[in-house]
């Protein structure tokens, strides 16, 4: 029986599988179509030219010797790369190569065939010629470690940082996924990894990127038809920094792109780092597949900074400016702003402000009306420590009572509520919330959330405590 293009590379395609990964076949030998086989030369359809540039980067010496085994020594073959916005797909024309390459391709006897004259890579971010590709890593250089003040509220995801900035791929913080509320460093310490990584390593390709960007590219990709590209762009990031990766919630097709790309770094030894304002078990519509990538690696929380950690963000921040301040305006900000760490650093910014342009002294009494009106304007973070004060006051109860590890129906309820309200009025995760009451783990306030909301629905008196309690932490 005569030899087919389409048997031949069948073949070729069964020796291939069983030498390279499961992952890797798929991402980069399935794509391929058998076009071709005329004399002792089997031509092969690609995606695009990164595709044929990456298989010769990394797969040559596994496809020459499949075609050997299958057509014999003089074996050739040529690559067909189709061009999605051609009009005519049957026409075709051989690439010139430079004569760097040209006794490297020369020795694996390969040609080249594309349907483009001049064919430019599309990908997120437009950039032709991607052998000799530069990315702009759209890190912000002011987000360095040296600018992250160390505290106990951030000390883990800190030091994880470090850890995963030395030797990107090579520890076992991959993914190093880095949660917390608003304001308190999640995207100052991923940019500040990236700027290490480019110090320390300038060959790696390093890419900061907001999720919600990625979902317009991927979007923007799928339009135009060019979405293989858009994969392979994000297949040759060395380290990929995801901020909010809370955000790909509920698009279903940007996280299936997402998860390719992620098993293709992750199998590979490249870096990912994510940033989310909740712990992935918190996460809602996000595929569980997915979910179980996110804890892979490590998880590191960051917390509300303490007074010492508030103090020593000021001090750093001014002496950074060089500015003096007198060190009771110092403790009165760090002791009136707890929330976070950008509205601390904000309402400094106002209170030298003010200072400059009225041309005072900055004094004990300019910061109490700059505190007053910057609280004033901004939202004022309910705590879990007054959430607990106020639930315990309400059933008449100690906190440490509360927080006890007795099943008295009563205070079972308070403290489930508690842990309610906690979730609905702060930004902390379960995990923190069940820390702070009672040293209970996430899944004991995930239950305790669901307990109140069917309660709600089936018993009155209940029901009347959760609109008590809600008003008078509305009216704190």
């Amino acid at each position: 029986m005569p030899k087919t293009a389409g048997s031949v590379w069948k073949n070729c395609l069964d020796f291939i599988q069983d030498n390279i990964s499961n992952q890797a076949y798929k991402t980069w030998f399935e794509p391929i179509e058998a076009v071709k086989l005329a004399d002792n030369s089997l031509s092969i359809s690609v995606p695009s030219k990164f595709f044929y540039e990456w298989l010769e980067e990394h797969y040559v010496d596994l496809l020459k010797s499949a075609l050997t085994k299958e057509i014999g020594r003089g074996a050739r073959l040529i690559y067909v790369i189709r061009m999605e916005n051609t009009p005519d797909k049957q026409k075709a024309y051989t690439e010139k190569i430079p004569s760097s390459q040209r006794s490297h391709v020369a020795s694996q006897s390969v040609e080249i065939a594309t349907k483009q004259k001049n064919p430019e890579l599309k990908n997120p971010f437009i950039i032709p010629g991607i052998r000799n590709l530069k990315i702009d890593s759209q890190l912000n250089s002011n987000y360095g470690f040296e600018s992250f003040v160390e505290g106990d509220s951030n000390r883990l995801a800190r030091s994880a940082s470090m850890a995963v900035a030395n030797k990107p791929g090579g520890t076992s913080f991959n993914p190093l996924l880095i949660f917390g509320g608003v304001g308190l460093g999640k995207t100052h310490l991923a940019h500040a990894v990236g700027l290490e990584v480019k110090e320390k390593y300038p060959d790696k390709t390093v890419l900061y990127i907001s999720a919600e960007k990625f979902t317009q590219q991927h979007i923007e990709s799928v339009r135009k038809n060019n979405r293989n590209d858009f994969i392979h762009f994000y297949q040759i990031i060395d380290v990929l920094i995801v901020d909010d990766i809370q955000l790909l919630s509920g698009k279903k097709g940007t996280q299936d792109v997402f998860f390719h790309i992620f098993n293709h770094l992750h199998q590979n030894g490249k870096q990912v780092i994510l940033t989310s304002d909740k712990a992935p078990v918190d996460m809602q519509e996000i595929e569980q597949r997915l979910l179980s990538r996110f804890k892979w690696g490590l998880s590191a929380e960051l917390l509300q900074p303490d007074l010492e950690t508030r103090l020593s963000i000021i001090q750093n921040k001014l002496y950074r400016d060089g500015v003096d301040m007198p060190e009771d305006v110092i403790n009165y900000l760090a002791e009136n702003i707890q929330s976070n760490i950008r509205e601390l650093e904000g309402a400094l910014i106002s209170l030298i402000a003010h200072s400059s342009f009225s041309r005072s002294d900055v004094s004990i009494e300019l910061a109490e009306q700059v505190v007053k009106n910057y609280v004033k304007k901004s939202k004022k973070q309910i705590s879990i420590d007054h959430i607990q004060k106020v639930v315990s006051d309400y059933f008449q109860l100690d906190v440490e009572i509360l927080q006890s590890k007795t099943r008295k129906r009563n205070i079972v309820q308070a403290r489930q509520l508690a842990m309610f309200f906690s979730k609905k009025m702060t930004n902390n995760s379960l995990t923190a919330i069940g820390k702070q009451i009672g040293k209970r783990d996430h899944a004991t306030v995930l239950h305790a959330c669901k307990t109140v909301d069917n309660l709600q629905l089936t018993n009155k008196q209940f029901k009347r405590f959760v609109e008590d309690i809600d008003k008078k932490l509305k009216q704190s």
